[in-house]
């Protein structure tokens, strides 16, 4: 066979196959309707994941070797794209003191007595103590015991679980969460341990019992949620180096699974199926409990640092170049832990790697069109979201810019990109005018809105939106939908994924991540920043908000 021609025919072949790839990923782009754009930012966004994801940032725990790796990375993505540098002394980060404070199981104990004969409940099997922070031991002994409902106290909707008891001197045994009969907003307020604590502690209470019920624990087995109990916890220090939320006259918390309920129970009133039974149907009662309780516990405690990463896309200069739209993901994650199938490293992709990435991807996107802006946008990576919101708690606190300054907030947790969808969810949209900015963006990108449909898990309270809302400041958070392209059941896709792989070792780079429903999450993002950057009015509450008339600025 002669050879003479054989480069011509590989060349037109070549041309030939080019021709064939380029009509097929022509009509491939066309078929999905993703624009080069869009498609360069999935790329982008999947390069950032696959670093902050990355076994060798171990789990990006707060005040850990990979955090601090995982913040260096942000900020020097911030330098890349072109952020100024809004942190500490001209730097990209924020310093957050802490407390962090990690269980001992020798010393813990937790024991009910009751006529002569007394029950002691097993660390971790049965219990487990909450770390203490304003002592390295804590000891309540003999206490008297009474049962408080769900601790809540809403005046404004005729609810008093402390009608009736006295809980000074006691330790109070609750359950978690508020009455299901509130609406969506009190009962998120009204579940928040901070208003329970603040309300126990100021009755006279010295230590508090917190049972698990069925519910909470269909979705969330005990035995999951506590394998991670050498994890330590974290409290801010202030100005003094003292810890706050620290509720000191409560000497002592413990947290109990359901199945011990009666031990608590027993020999009062109501049995534990009686009292999981008034939980259901929204009719708890408070009353003495029969015998006493020994609670006692021990935490090492130590000072750390950890840091927000702060940049700033500065407006040019006009009237409102001074104020700012804030955007947030927390970058921290759950550390090394428990391992699960081997594996001990909680990489927390989808929690929160991915919503870490797409606000990057959003600061690219601002970066390039800051010339249009009349506000100025923060990014702010937060610390420590895991241990209570506390790199968010920080910065409203000391924000790195005038608290005035900042009219609103667009949060990213955990965007649930498990599947490609045609809609989003915005936590709290309902709040303020930020909701019809968040319809326009949405539509912009041919998504539906969806309404939350875990209004009972009370997500508004629970990521880092919550600290600045409590500073005034009007928030949403965004997160991919419910409708699957494919069909399937997004909801069912979505709690799948939380009771699978939430907080657990398998939320890593082997799971699938739809990298473009990332990237058309972030172009949500990005509109929604953009117009609020660009509209004269600011955000504001709706009026009547709870929130709003509870936290807004006057």
């Amino acid at each position: 066979m002669s050879h003479a021609n054989r480069p011509s025919r590989i060349r037109r072949t070549i041309q030939r196959l080019a021709v064939v790839l380029c009509i097929a990923g022509s009509t491939a782009l066309v078929a999905a309707e993703v624009s080069p754009d869009v498609a360069q930012s999935a790329t982008r966004i999947e390069a950032d994941v696959r670093f902050l994801a990355d076994d060798l940032l171990e789990g990006r725990e707060a005040g850990t070797r990979g955090h601090d790796l995982a913040a260096l990375y942000v900020a020097t993505q911030y330098r890349q794209m072109g952020l100024q540098p809004a942190g500490d002394d001209g730097t990209y980060f924020q310093a957050v003191p802490m407390l962090r404070g990690t269980r001992i199981r020798d010393g813990s104990k937790l024991a009910i007595t009751r006529d002569g004969a007394t029950t002691e409940l097993e660390f971790q099997e049965d219990f487990l103590p909450s770390p203490t922070y304003d002592a390295e031991a804590c000891a309540v002994k003999s206490a008297p015991m009474v049962f408080v409902g769900q601790a809540v106290d809403a005046p404004e909707l005729q609810h008093d679980d402390f009608a009736g008891i006295d809980v000074r001197g006691k330790v109070a045994v609750i359950l978690r969460n508020a009455p299901a009969r509130f609406p969506t907003d009190q009962r998120a307020f009204h579940a928040d341990w901070d208003q329970k604590a603040a309300a126990l502690e100021q009755r006279g209470a010295v230590g508090v019992v917190v049972l698990s019920d069925p519910e909470t624990e269909r979705k969330r087995a005990w035995d999951l949620g506590v394998a991670g109990w050498r994890r330590p916890g974290m409290r801010v220090l202030d100005q003094d180096g003292r810890p706050l939320d620290t509720y000191p006259g409560l000497a002592c918390v413990a947290n109990v699974r359901a199945s011990r309920a009666d031990a608590f129970l027993a020999g009062s009133p109501y049995d534990a199926t009686a009292v999981f039974d008034m939980l259901e149907k929204g009719a708890l009662r408070s009353f003495d409990l029969k015998g006493t309780v020994t609670l006692a516990s021990r935490t090492k405690l130590e000072r750390v640092t950890t840091r927000n990463v702060v940049g700033r896309v500065a407006a040019p200069a006009n009237p409102l170049a001074a104020e700012h739209v804030v955007l947030t993901a927390h970058l921290d994650h759950l550390g090394i832990g428990a391992p699960r199938n081997g594996d001990a490293i909680y990489n927390g992709a989808q929690d929160n790697a991915v919503g870490v990435a797409a606000m990057l991807e959003t600061g690219r996107l601002l970066q390039g069109n800051a010339a249009r802006l009349q506000r100025s946008l923060l990014l702010i990576a937060l610390t420590a979201e895991e241990k209570g919101l506390l790199g968010a708690q920080y910065f409203a606190a000391h924000p790195t810019v005038p608290i005035a300054s900042i009219v609103a907030n667009v949060n990213l947790d955990q965007p649930m990109t498990i599947g490609e969808v045609s809609d989003v969810i915005a936590i709290g949209i309902e709040h303020s005018t930020l909701g019809p900015l968040v319809h326009e963006a949405a539509a912009g990108a041919r998504f539906a809105v969806t309404p939350d449909p875990f209004a009972d898990e009370v997500l508004f309270i629970r990521s880092d939106q919550y600290p600045f809302v409590r500073a005034g400041v009007p928030a949403v958070a965004l997160m991919n939908g419910v409708k699957r392209k494919d069909g399937a059941d997004g909801l069912t896709a979505l709690r799948d994924f939380l009771s699978d792989r939430y907080h657990l070792p398998n939320d890593d780079l082997g799971q699938p991540i739809d990298w473009l429903g990332a990237a058309r999450l972030a172009t949500v993002n990005h509109d929604i920043a953009f117009a609020v950057a660009t509209r004269p009015q600011r955000p504001r509450w709706n009026a009547g908000d709870f929130f709003g008339e509870r936290f807004g600025r006057r």
